[in-house]
């Protein structure tokens, strides 16, 4: 069912080519514009969603895909551009490949739990954001002095990644004891 937020998280999607068409050709402007408008939308249309009571299950699936192929590919550019240091994109990459495996993990060898963001998530997704915001407005700008901020967003992101990987861990293995013990367990939406 194509429904207006579905329609909007489609655009983001589509959007992610000409992202990196923009960043791999050194219109860096561009660039910024396109993720500003995709995090725009990504807004939107959850709001959107809510106050028509559209929600469903393709869209669902297809927000947080929208969002991880967006940050995903945002985090590869720039990193193999410079504009962002190879460690941080290591740590993202990583956490993003244990919550993967632990969660077919849990899918395949017990019950499948309901994943959603915890607070340190949103907070490590927020930071995450300013980093490329921040990053590709240095390419944009390189006459504006950005390497402290640059720097300082760097560390917040990387803090709140390994933290939220480490909660998804710390929350897949209490999901894992209490469906081995036929209880789920408590706290796993914190």
């Amino acid at each position: 069912m194509l429904t207006l937020p579905n329609f909007l998280t489609l655009l983001r999607i589509a959007a992610v080519p000409v992202f990196l068409i923009c960043v791999t050709s050194g219109h860096y402007a561009a660039a910024l514009a396109l993720f500003l408008a995709a995090g725009i939308t990504d807004a939107i249309d959850g709001a959107l969603a809510r106050i028509l009571n559209s929600k469903s299950t393709i869209g669902a699936s297809l927000d947080p895909l929208a969002d991880k192929l967006l940050v995903v590919s945002s985090f590869l550019s720039l990193t193999w551009y410079g504009a962002l240091p190879v460690w941080l994109f290591i740590l993202v990459a990583t956490r993003d490949v244990v919550i993967l495996v632990g969660y077919l993990v849990l899918y395949f060898f017990a019950e499948p739990m309901e994943v959603s963001p915890s607070l340190i998530s949103k907070v490590n997704t927020f930071f995450g954001m300013l980093t490329i915001g921040f990053a590709l407005l240095t390419l944009a700008r390189p006459d504006l002095p950005m390497a402290l901020p640059n720097l300082v967003l760097w560390y917040l992101t990387g803090a709140t990644t390994a933290a939220s990987g480490l909660h998804y861990v710390y929350t897949g293995l209490l999901w894992l004891q209490g469906a081995g013990s036929g209880s789920r367990a408590a706290g796993m939406n914190s």
